[in-house]
């Protein structure tokens, strides 16, 4: 078909329909240089120039329906495909309408994950809740070495009995023992501290107390065994208690206090006057409250009435005088106030904050004590947490009948059997609640 079959289209096509506009462009001269014919003047009047191999032009409706066969497709025969070409649009026609495009990533390579959701904006690092942190676990770290430090200090002592000894019974029975040996002390030292002018260790027991921790949650017991008591001493008869100690040390003293109270004792503590002195001085002195003035040159001790300061030699003596009328017994209590005050201190939260403090209560108190060979850190700690909070529980001194009595040992307190026993009955049966104390 030829182009006058063009032609004849093109007449069929009115160019001036704006349907066509896209065909033949726009009307009208505004839209076309001077002198340069419009599309449907090319198209109807003027040959189109054919190349050899060109596709045959189609024309399209705006609809994308055919408007006319192809030239030289004859009536009736099928339409031919529409051939578009890869360098640009379709002859006479609009460009073909663009294919979606897919990233396809180069070979070998995965493509980028999806986020499943939302990205988040990057949030700035708080470095100070690092520095917080690290300071936090070093103070922990700071909290356990030094007691485990402190702990390799500790002198160890066989304190256990061999044989005859009462039956394990529940709860925790410690005995804390405060001995004059001036194991360590200068002669000068002596003299300062008002313990007799000896460098020699004498081995006496000035305090022997026993501490029950009940294991059902009753009021734990402090309770002072005077160190006059007129008891007997396994293997050597009727004698202080406290010549035990200086018979056969620590483990005769635990046999005959085991022998004369039926309460089997799990843990021995020891401090002695030296020792002291280093753990009232490391908490910063503790706080006393005589009832009375007292003015004791055998004890170095000359204080006033009332609650008041005392430093380790100060509270020493307090827990060594024994000018009253009750000697012992007044002592007694003065050394459970002392005890308690000085455990007290220690477990404060002064000595946890600082620093120094606590690495000076820590060595001071290991430096200081002696303990059975059975007994661990966490037993002392217990012991020094029950002791400074026993104003919550009980305070006794072993229920007697006479002081002063006349004994072959001397001026002795004696004990009063009935009482005695009962009290000893509530220890072993663990039951602290129904102990009631006697003041003096």
């Amino acid at each position: 078909m030829g182009p006058g079959n063009l032609g004849g289209v093109a007449g069929e096509q009115n160019p001036n329909d704006p349907r066509y506009d896209w065909l033949y462009g726009p009307s009208g001269d505004d839209q076309h240089g001077a002198g340069q014919p419009s599309v449907a003047q090319r198209g109807a009047g003027q040959q189109r120039d054919e190349q050899p191999g060109d596709e045959p032009t189609q024309l399209i409706r705006r609809d994308g329906s055919s408007a006319v066969p192809a030239p030289g497709a004859a009536a009736g025969e099928p339409e031919p495909t529409r051939v578009f070409r890869a360098d640009g649009p379709p002859r006479g026609g609009t460009p073909a309408p663009p294919s979606p495009m897919r990233y396809a990533p180069p070979p070998g390579t995965r493509p980028p994950p999806v986020p499943s959701g939302p990205v988040r904006p990057r949030r700035r690092r708080r470095w100070w809740l690092r520095v917080v942190l690290a300071l936090l676990v070093a103070w922990v770290l700071f909290l356990v070495v030094i007691p485990l430090w402190a702990w390799t200090k500790v002198t160890k002592v066989d304190a256990e009995p061999s044989s005859s000894r009462p039956p394990e019974t529940p709860g925790t029975t410690y005995l804390l023992v405060g001995s004059d040996s001036r194991q360590g002390l200068t002669a000068s030292q002596n003299r300062r501290l008002g313990t007799g002018g000896v460098t020699v260790d004498t081995g006496r027991t000035d305090t022997i107390l026993m501490l029950h921790i009940p294991s059902g949650g009753g009021p734990t017991l402090l309770l002072s065994i005077p160190r006059d008591s007129f008891v007997n001493i396994p293997g050597y008869g009727q004698s202080k208690i406290n010549a035990a100690y200086t018979i056969g040390g620590p483990k005769l003293l635990v046999k005959t206090v085991e022998a004369n109270t039926s309460v089997r004792v799990d843990d021995y503590i020891e401090i002695g006057f030296g020792g002291f002195v280093k753990l009232v001085d490391a908490v910063g002195g503790i706080t006393i409250c005589p009832n009375q003035a007292i003015d004791d040159p055998k004890a170095d001790l000359n204080v006033k009435k009332g609650c008041q300061h005392a430093d380790g030699k100060t509270a020493l003596g307090y827990s060594r005088s024994r000018a009253f009328p009750l000697g012992d017994i007044i002592r007694t209590e003065h050394q459970r106030e002392v005890v308690n005050a000085t455990a007290k201190k220690a477990a404060s939260w002064q000595t946890v904050v600082l620093p120094w403090r606590y690495v000076k209560v820590n060595f001071s108190g290991a430096e200081s004590i002696r303990v059975g060979t059975n007994v661990g850190p966490i037993a002392l700690t217990r012991f020094a947490w029950a002791v400074a909070h026993i104003n919550s529980g009980k305070r006794c001194v072993v229920p007697y009948s006479s002081l002063g009595a006349a004994t072959s040992a001397g001026s002795a307190v004696i004990w009063d059997a009935v009482k005695a026993r009962r009290l000893f009955a509530h220890i072993r049966k663990d039951d602290t609640s129904h102990i009631h104390c006697r003041a003096r």
